[in-house]
């Protein structure tokens, strides 16, 4: 077995323990799957933690507390390796359970929620030395009806899985074609970055890469997009508008591409820098101020375009760069509001 399908498959108790969340269950597999002092990247404002135990204690059992009947489902498994020489495994699906008790102060709803989670694992001696996850905490946010900053501009939905349904990439791991498919990307996103610097819309070649009934699926806070249309203007003009130095700063970042088959992920924490000096993005006033993003991204490619894009961003890091606390300013939003424990269980007629 080639190691990236080994990867895969030392991954999977993880993944089985999750599926019916207990603590018992989960500790092992996170113990047996992470070296003690692997370093753990979570999402602001969980952070960086060290080891199984740390990050079952910060950042697990307080979301199960929150959803007792917490279920993990994967809808991406991917694996390769980067131009550094680095291992990674790639996952994306979502979090989901019903809502009964406060997380993070979001207020629980007694309903069905789901959080995206895009986490990618990287590997060393099989075993997981670093792991970059970010947990899309706005939508739960908005599920509760208490997300406090600017409406997004695309569409806020249940985000899917690949529509192929063949997101758990299966071996042997087939080195041509990875390479490929992230050729194709770089390709694109080297276009993508000539305009506004070296001209109009018409320099990126979109229609080089992308299909036309493509969809993008980004974070809760911006949403999702369909078609080069739908991605430019619910996504593009107002970023653009916002941080027009769009990478002009990436020499100052290290970028971790890796494919599998017709899937391609790419991280860097962080892996975009640019300064917010217009107006037009998440209610953003231009402060002028040079910050850094977190974007953990999958494209999948179909018949050579890119048909899926999924885009999770640290929104709620890039806010505090800026000095809003956007925990802070929900807590205020929501002091009315009653947001202790629901009771599920009573009488039935």
């Amino acid at each position: 077995m080639d190691r990236h399908s080994r990867h895969k498959q030392l991954i999977a108790p993880l993944h089985a323990a999750m599926r019916d969340f207990s603590e018992p269950t989960v500790r092992a597999a996170l113990e047996g799957l992470l070296t003690a002092d692997a370093e753990i990247r979570l999402c602001h404002p969980i952070g960086t933690l060290r080891g199984a135990g740390a990050v079952y204690d910060t950042a697990y059992a307080p979301l199960l507390t929150a959803m007792p009947d917490l279920e993990r489902r994967d809808w991406i498994v991917m694996a390769g390796v980067d131009d550094h020489g680095c291992d990674w495994v790639g996952c994306g699906g979502h979090y989901v359970g019903t809502f009964t008790a406060p997380w993070l102060d979001i207020p629980p709803t007694g309903h069905l929620a789901h959080m995206r989670f895009h986490e990618f694992y990287r590997f060393e001696d099989d075993r997981a030395v670093e792991v970059q996850a970010i947990w899309d905490i706005p939508e739960l946010m908005m599920q509760a009806g208490a997300w406090p900053m600017a409406p997004s501009l695309g569409l806020e939905m249940l985000i899917p899985g690949p529509a192929t349904q063949d997101g758990f990439v299966t071996g042997p791991w087939d080195e041509a074609r990875a390479k490929a498919s992230c050729d194709h990307i770089v390709d694109m996103l080297a276009h993508l970055v000539r305009h506004p610097a070296q001209g109009g819309p018409e320099v990126m070649e979109m229609e080089r890469f992308w299909h036309p009934r493509f969809n993008w699926y980004g974070p809760a806070g911006i949403g999702t997009a369909r078609g080069i249309e739908g991605f430019r203007n619910w996504h593009q003009i107002p970023f653009l508008a916002a941080m027009p130095d769009r990478g002009a700063h990436d020499d100052a970042l290290t970028f971790h591409f890796f494919g599998d088959g017709d899937y391609v992920a790419v991280t860097g924490w962080p892996n975009m820098k640019q300064t917010i000096s217009g107006d037009g993005w998440l209610g953003l006033a231009p402060a002028g101020q040079e910050i850094t993003l977190r974007s953990l991204d999958f494209w999948r490619v179909e018949d050579g375009l890119i048909r899926e894009n999924w885009v999770l961003v640290d929104l709620l890091d890039i806010f505090d760069q800026l000095g809003v606390d956007v925990l802070a300013r929900m807590r205020m939003f929501n002091k009315a509001r009653p947001t202790g424990k629901i009771k599920m269980t009573g009488d039935h007629p």
